[in-house]
C-alpha cells in the first residue's frame, strides 16, 4: 500500500495525527469540564476519578491538559502555515524577480534577523499586549523571514535551469512559471523546514503564555497552565507536570516526524 520510501515515516505520522485530532475534538474528549470550578476538591492528587489531580481552582488537570492541546497545536500550525506561505511566496518572487523589490525586502529581513527570536517576540508581544492572538503575530512578524531567505536561496538555484528557459520560451508567463515550475521544485525543502519548525512553534507560543504575554486565563493552554502552577512545584507538581510533560512529547513526535520526513525527502539519499 505505501511505497517502501515512505514506510518509516508511518509511525510518526499516526502520532502526530492523533494528536492532532485530539486537539481537533478536544472538546468532546474531556472527561469533565476544563473550566468548571469546584474549591472545595482543589489540589487533589492524582487519583482514579481525577487522574491528573486538579488545580488550585479544582478543575480537573487532565481535561485542561486535553483542551490545552487544541489552543497550542491548532495555533502553532496555523501560525506555521502563515509564515510559510507568506514567508516563502516572498522569497520565490525576490529570487525570481530581484531588483528593488529583492533587495529592499532582503534588507528588512536583516533587519529582523539581527535579533534573537524569542527576544524580540517578547518585545512585541509586550506592545500589543497580552492574548494569543498577539504572541502569535509576534512571532509572525519575525518568523517568516527565514523562509523567505531559504526559498529565494532554492529559487536562486534553479530559475537559470533549462526547463525554466524553456517556460519562458513557450510564452509561460511569471506567475504560472512560479507556481508551475519553481515552487513545486522547492516545496519538499520547505515542507521539511516547516515540520522541523513545528516543535519550535509550539514551545515559543508555551513561552510567550508562560511568561504572561501569550493566553490569558482562563483560558487552558499548556504554557499559561505551567505558569499558573509553578508555585506549586514543589506541593502540587502534578499541575505543572502534566502540561510541561504534554508539551515534551508533543515537540518530541513532531521533532522525530521532521527529523525522518527529512531522510525521506532528501534528494542525495
Amino acid at each position: 500500500m505505501f511505497s517502501p520510501r515512505y514506510r518509516p515515516l508511518i509511525p510518526y505520522v499516526t502520532l502526530a495525527g492523533i494528536l492532532i485530532f485530539v486537539a481537533l475534538f478536544a472538546k468532546f474528549l474531556t472527561p469533565y469540564d476544563p473550566y468548571a470550578q469546584d474549591l472545595e476538591g482543589a489540589l487533589v492528587p492524582p487519583n482514579g476519578e481525577n487522574l491528573f489531580g486538579t488545580d488550585i481552582y479544582g478543575r480537573d488537570v487532565l481535561s485542561r491538559v486535553i483542551m490545552g492541546s487544541q489552543v497550542t497545536i491548532c495555533a502553532s500550525i496555523l501560525l506555521l502555515a502563515t509564515i510559510t506561505i507568506v514567508g516563502s511566496f516572498i522569497g520565490a518572487i525576490c529570487g525570481y524577480k530581484g531588483g528593488k523589490v529583492d533587495t529592499i525586502l532582503m534588507r528588512l529581513s536583516d533587519i529582523f534577523l539581527a535579533f534573537p527570536q524569542m527576544v524580540f517576540a517578547i518585545a512585541v508581544a509586550g506592545v500589543l499586549g497580552g492574548g494569543l492572538f498577539n504572541a502569535a503575530a509576534a512571532l509572525a512578524i519575525i518568523g517568516w523571514t527565514k523562509y523567505a531567505r531559504i526559498s529565494r536561496a532554492l529559487v536562486l538555484s534553479i530559475r537559470k535551469m533549462p526547463y525554466i528557459d524553456a517556460a519562458k520560451m513557450s510564452g509561460a508567463t511569471s506567475a504560472g512559471i512560479l507556481f508551475s515550475h519553481i515552487m513545486p521544485n522547492i516545496a519538499g525543502t520547505i515542507l521539511v523546514t516547516a515540520a522541523l519548525d513545528i516543535g519550535t512553534i509550539i514551545m515559543e507560543l508555551a513561552g510567550l503564555s508562560f511568561l504572561g504575554l501569550g493566553a490569558m486565563p482562563p483560558t487552558a493552554e499548556w504554557g499559561a497552565m505551567m505558569n499558573n502552577g509553578r508555585s506549586m512545584l514543589q506541593t502540587a507538581s502534578w499541575v505543572i507536570l502534566a502540561p510541561g510533560a504534554a508539551i515534551f512529547f508533543t515537540v518530541a513526535i513532531f521533532n522525530l516526524l521532521g527529523d525522518k520526513l527529512r531522510d525521506v525527502l532528501d534528494v542525495k539519499s
